[in-house]
């Protein structure tokens, strides 16, 4: 169908936090470009309010409804509530096949004239995601479409936002403002000349290694971890509980921990730092926009399938005009399990640091790739509105 673009278009996103942030960060983010940039009015249905709020702080957990940046935002309880078709919105999104209340499908199906409906699936740089970008699937006498993102012209591209690019270009070309933005968390005029690194992974990550490898370099560095990422690593390293607001420094090593941050806060950190060790999709998504090296920790999954998600990236990602970047493809494996290292990470480190200006040279090529193909948002508003 064809959405009327002379009326106020009206979009629902089923959202279910399985990630803890990445998934809930993923629909807030476009939820958020939808109403802003496109005027669409958007409805977010989140069945866990405690985890969005730990991005949006302005959340009320105990809220059914309630208005936050121009969005909707309700709590999905349950399974069971029925609808009218009046209630169903032009454009229906379900993130990562996550199975939307019966009633409200029934309501879909009997509204005239029918949403278009979107299945909005994961990132992935396989090749198979352009073939499967946009199929259909008949479902309950209505057409789904599965929308993919992705890293080429042939996928739905990634998400930002319009003056995202400009934001960055002007905070990182601005030494105070970098300084104003992680005073507040402790971090001092000396602690900024040292190689600023954030990390945010999952708990199985080897990062007990990976700090007492910094500890026993000879480079400064400062680690800026949230609250509850690797928690016991971190707590090991300082002598404490992890909390906000705690630090230490052994050796060549600071560590401290931070508060979690709303989601245009995290791009600053992200901004600020000279290396960042990211999770999931949207902090992965995010740090390829803030044009600097970084580490992806890839979501796990059954028999291994997410080592060859994440090959995937590397073979597009870890190449410059000089062939492979070695050592950013073996510490991204080693980092995920896929690979062995002999000397752990005090020899993948060294190797990184070497390979840093070819690793934030790549970090602009890859933006200027990236761009040529759209944003997500405005790419999946296109799509429904043309007739298919």
């Amino acid at each position: 169908m064809s959405i009327n673009q002379e009326s106020t278009t009206s979009l629902a996103i089923f959202c279910k936090v399985v990630d803890n942030f990445g998934d809930i960060g993923i629909c807030w983010r476009l939820a958020r470009q939808l109403q802003r940039e496109h005027g669409v009015a958007v409805t977010l249905w989140v069945d866990d309010l405690a985890s969005f709020r730990r991005i949006c702080p302005e959340i009320d957990v105990a809220a059914t409804i309630q208005q936050q940046a121009g969005v909707t935002v309700r709590h999905w309880r349950d399974q069971g509530s029925q609808f009218a078709p009046a209630e169903i919105a032009d454009i229906v999104i379900e993130f990562f096949a996550c199975d939307i209340p019966p009633g409200y499908i029934a309501a879909m199906a009997q509204r005239q004239p029918q949403p278009a409906w979107l299945n909005l699936e994961g990132l992935s740089a396989e090749e198979w995601v352009e073939g499967c970008h946009k199929l259909t699937s008949p479902r309950h006498g209505m057409i789904k479409h599965f929308f993919f993102p992705g890293f080429t012209d042939k996928t739905g591209g990634l998400l930002r936002e319009a003056g995202l690019e400009e934001r960055r270009r002007q905070f990182q070309a601005d030494p105070a403002a970098m300084r104003a933005f992680l005073a507040p968390f402790g971090v001092t005029a000396h602690e900024m000349t040292a190689t600023k690194v954030s990390l945010f992974c999952y708990p199985h990550a080897p990062v007990a290694e990976l700090l007492a490898s910094w500890q026993g370099g000879g480079e400064p560095i400062l680690c800026l971890v949230p609250e509850g990422v690797a928690f016991d690593a971190v707590s090991g390293f300082i002598g404490a509980n992890a909390i906000a607001g705690a630090t230490c420094t052994q050796g060549a090593l600071t560590v401290r921990v931070l508060p979690f941050v709303p989601q245009d806060d995290y791009d600053r950190l992200l901004w600020a730092c000279d290396f960042n060790f990211v999770r999931g999709e949207d902090s992965f998504v995010r740090a390829q926009w803030a044009g600097k090296p970084f580490i992806w920790h890839i979501y796990p999954q059954d028999e291994n399938l997410h080592h060859v998600k994440l090959r995937a990236f590397l073979q597009r990602y870890a190449l410059d005009a000089d062939g492979v970047i070695d050592s950013l493809a073996d510490a991204s494996e080693y980092w995920n399990g896929a690979r062995t290292a002999e000397a752990g990470w005090s020899g993948l480190w060294p190797a990184l640091r070497t390979d840093m200006p070819r690793m934030a040279a790549k970090a602009g090529d890859w933006q200027a790739q990236m761009l040529v193909n759209g944003d997500l948002a405005g790419n999946l508003l296109s799509f429904v509105r043309l007739p298919r």
